[in-house]
């Protein structure tokens, strides 16, 4: 996809009604630090639209980033953050399945874990909440420049795995600073997104 236009058009807090837009949504869900901003920013090929930060727990709000008037890429919380309080967290969560319960645009939920580790406790959760809520993941195993080449497959396996993933589910490999993987994820996001 040709990028002629992004801005942030709708920030979606706590106590905020879920929106109701007029174009499909994709979601990008992840726990913190995983690489969320970074993959929004080399999607957009734009270095600081999302605000990335080695601080975890950046994102707070749900963002709505229009996309050419076609779309909504929407940015959720960071999940698994421990030096938030275990209510902030609860509401961030209440906040994340108010959105996944009530949008009625929502084409696909990306998840992202980290390729160099094994899928967490949150990681797991949050796959089988997804799920739960109707959708089907597709998995973007992030921080791909940070592995050998030779750990790559041995590590895709291990998220296969430890998230209990059917033969059929997506899974790709992504590098925000090669970019490996961002036309495969592009693919997708215009093929839901055109339905």
């Amino acid at each position: 996809m040709v990028i002629k236009n992004v801005n942030l058009e709708i920030v979606c807090g706590v106590t905020s009604t879920i929106p109701e837009t007029d174009k499909p949504e994709v979601a990008f869900a992840g726990k913190s630090n995983v690489g969320k901003s970074s993959l929004i920013n080399a999607l957009m090929n734009r270095k600081s639209l999302a605000r990335t930060s080695a601080q975890p727990g950046k994102t707070q709000t749900i963002n709505f980033y229009n996309i050419n008037d076609a779309m909504y890429l929407v940015d959720l919380p960071g999940y698994g953050y421990a030096k938030v309080s275990q209510s902030e967290k609860e509401k961030w969560g209440k906040l994340i399945e108010r959105y996944l319960k009530n949008s009625g645009n929502l084409k696909a939920v990306f998840l992202l874990v980290d390729i160099r580790h094994d899928p967490g406790a949150n990681d797991k959760q949050m796959y089988e909440w997804i799920t739960y809520n109707g959708y089907k993941p597709i998995i973007i195993a992030t921080k791909l420049d940070k592995i050998k080449r030779s750990q790559v497959q041995k590590q895709l396996k291990a998220i296969r795995v430890g998230l209990g993933l059917e033969k059929d589910s997506v899974l790709i490999p992504f590098s925000a600073e090669t970019k490996q993987g961002r036309e495969e994820i592009w693919e997708l996001m215009d093929s839901l997104c055109s339905d």
